[in-house]
């Protein structure tokens, strides 16, 4: 808006996500996050009244995910428990050592599926039945989410990240995707078509969806997984079959991938990528640098330093540094760059979200 021009009412969520997607100004930037569970513990702890939801308490935005299983559905046990940490296997087979410190990172101790016969078995497993559907969830909720305004994604499962983290390990992925490529391509299509043919039913039943949204984290600190050619070659094809579906429903495709993905944004863009988070800057992402070069073409996520945020004069420098920029004629959605760490008292998340209000209004 112009200098001196009154504000613009207020809008819905819904409003401005699809300003943003639009590449439009709104009456402000969209303010959404992900914290911690054990984030969310300290701001009770703190002040913020139990059972609220966080982002009615701070006023932020709502984005809400209709989840689906495309799991094989293998058994899920408990192996072993101790006042430290729970051993379990998960739906993909995976055994895992949850620690029970707060808010820990498990461990992975082995894997079903370690070679292309195991993924066939696994791969029989997995038909998209419509038992695989929360429906009664949907009934619930999804009426009143749309009366308010909130967008709505689909969280769509598939590629490089869910393969390696949750399916059959780094190791031996990695190995894949050299030695036994085709492989690595079964599953990473076989996942996209259970998402398909789940979200297919979701979509034909009347609950419609404004974006799909995917993880697949494809970098780590300053460089990725694989190298640009393995992308172009075995994983961009099954990312833009994503992109089209989605734009063949005339909505959004919308992709998180950790890490300093930079070489690989440009392949994106060219597939029609309509938004990208979460710009991890700690990781090797220029948020600045991306919105000069592709700020036109895709809507930014994130690119805000997680690691700022429990010190109030460095997040606030940080914050007054990079949004003016980021901002500029829509296509940006604040947050920070992966998620909120439980460092961030209550006291420093009402101020940055102050601050965001001020300085993200149009």
């Amino acid at each position: 808006m112009k200098k001196g021009m009154a504000f613009m009412k207020e809008m819905t969520t819904h409003e401005r996500f699809t300003r943003m997607f639009e590449h439009r100004e709104a009456d402000r930037i969209p303010i959404i996050d992900e914290p911690w569970a054990g984030t969310v513990r300290r701001w009770q702890r703190e002040g913020m009244p139990a059972g609220v939801d966080w982002r009615d308490y701070f006023g932020v935005d709502k984005v809400e995910r209709i989840g689906v299983d495309i799991t094989p559905r293998y058994e899920e046990r408990v192996l072993e428990e101790t006042d430290d940490y729970i051993i379990s296997t998960t739906p993909w087979g995976v055994t895992l050592k949850n620690f029970k410190l707060e808010d820990s990172t498990p461990e992975f101790l082995d894997f079903t599926i370690t070679n292309p016969e195991c993924w066939a078995a696994a791969k029989k497993r997995m038909q998209p039945t419509p038992d695989r559907i929360n429906w009664k969830y949907l009934e619930e909720n999804y009426a009143k989410w749309r009366a308010e305004g909130r967008w709505i994604q689909a969280p769509f499962w598939f590629g490089f990240d869910v393969t390696h983290s949750w399916t059959v390990g780094t190791e031996t992925l990695l190995i894949a995707l050299l030695e036994e490529p085709e492989w690595a391509v079964d599953m990473f299509n076989t996942y996209l078509d259970m998402c398909i043919a789940l979200f297919d039913q979701v979509w034909k039943a009347g609950y419609h969806f404004d974006s799909i949204f995917w993880w697949d984290d494809m970098g780590y600190k300053n460089t990725q997984f694989f190298s640009l050619g393995i992308y172009r070659e075995l994983l961009k094809p099954v990312h833009k079959r994503a992109i089209d579906w989605a734009h063949n429903h005339g909505i959004k495709a919308h992709l998180h991938s950790c890490g300093d993905i930079m070489p690989i944004v440009p392949e994106l863009v060219e597939i029609g990528l309509d938004a990208l988070n979460p710009l991890e800057v700690k990781a090797g992402m220029k948020p600045l640098e991306l919105k000069r070069r592709f700020g036109s073409d895709l809507v930014f996520h994130g690119g805000v330093n997680a690691v700022l945020w429990d010190d109030k004069d460095a997040i606030s420098e940080e914050i007054r540094r990079l949004i003016p920029e980021m901002k500029e004629n829509g296509g940006y959605i604040f947050s920070s760059d992966h998620s909120i760490p439980n460092s961030v008292s209550l006291e420093n998340m009402q101020a940055i979200i102050d601050l965001i209000k001020e300085i993200g209004r149009y």
